[in-house]
C-alpha cells in the first residue's frame, strides 16, 4: 500500500522526531499532521480522523499508554503504531495487549517504519478473514486443508505446533506477544515456556537454518512475528 492519500497522525513531543516524520513520510506521499501530547492529540482527533496514528509511549502529562487506553475503550479502531526507546519492553507488550497494532524502537530507520505502517494499514483495509493458502519464500500454509510445506514438500507438525504457525499466519507482519499467544493457543495460564518449547520445534521443521530462523522472528522480551518474505 502508498501513501497516496493516507493521513498519519503523530503524537510525539519532541520536535526533531515530528520533524523526521513530517519529512520522511511525506516523502513516501502520506499527510501527516502532529501532537507534542495527548491533549493536542484528543483535540485533532475531534476535527479529523487519520487512518493511522504514530504514537510515543513517552508523552507528558497524559501518557502514551493511557492516551491508547482511553482510545480503545472509546472504541477508536483506527490503527496505532507505537514510537518507544529500545528499554521499554514492559511498556510496549502493555501497549500491544491494550490495543496498539505494533511498534518501532527509537532510533528507527524509515524503511522499518514505512513497513510498519503499510502492514498495520493492509490489515485495517483488507477483508476479514484469512487467505486459503499464506505464502512467503519456500514456505506454504493452506489454512483450508491444514497442509504446510516447505520448499514444495510436506511438513507434519503436531496440532499446538500448527496451531502456533496458524495464528502468527493470520496475523503475519505483526508482533504478537507471548500473552496473546497461550490465551489464544491453550486459553489457561500457562508458563511461556511452553510457547519457546513449540516454537522451537517448528522452527527446526520449517526453518533452513533455526538458530537464524528466516520466517518466525522473536522480538525479544515481546513476542514473535511471522515475517513476510519477499
Amino acid at each position: 500500500m502508498t501513501g497516496q492519500n493516507v493521513s498519519i497522525l503523530v503524537v510525539d513531543d519532541e520536535p526533531p522526531i515530528r520533524r523526521l516524520l513530517r519529512v520522511g513520510l511525506g516523502s513516501q506521499g502520506y499527510a501527516v499532521s502532529e501532537a507534542p501530547n495527548a491533549k493536542a492529540a484528543i483535540e485533532l482527533m475531534q476535527a479529523q480522523r487519520p487512518d493511522l496514528i504514530l504514537l510515543d509511549l513517552g508523552l507528558p502529562g497524559m501518557t502514551g499508554l493511557e492516551l491508547l487506553g482511553k482510545w480503545r475503550d472509546d472504541g477508536l479502531d483506527i490503527p496505532v503504531v507505537i514510537l518507544s526507546s529500545r528499554t521499554d519492553e514492559a511498556g510496549i507488550v502493555q501497549a500491544l495487549e491494550i490495543g496498539a497494532d505494533d511498534y518501532v524502537t527509537k532510533p528507527f530507520g524509515m524503511n522499518e517504519l514505512v513497513a510498519r505502517i503499510r502492514v498495520a494499514l493492509r490489515h485495517k483495509f483488507q477483508q476479514q478473514g484469512e487467505k486459503p493458502v499464506f505464502q512467503a519464500g519456500d514456505l506454504s500454509v493452506d489454512l483450508v486443508k491444514r497442509i504446510v510445506k516447505v520448499e514444495g514438500r510436506e511438513v507434519k507438525l503436531s496440532p499446538k505446533e500448527y496451531d502456533i504457525l496458524r495464528m502468527l499466519v493470520q496475523y503475519a507482519g505483526k508482533v504478537l506477544t507471548h500473552r496473546f499467544l497461550l490465551k489464544q493457543i491453550w486459553n489457561e495460564s500457562t508458563d511461556v515456556q511452553y510457547l519457546r518449547v513449540y516454537v522451537r520445534q517448528l522452527r527446526q521443521k520449517i526453518e533452513k537454518t533455526p538458530d537464524q530462523p528466516r520466517y518466525i522472528i522473536t522480538e525479544t522480551g515481546v513476542g514473535y512475528r511471522l515475517r513476510e518474505v519477499d
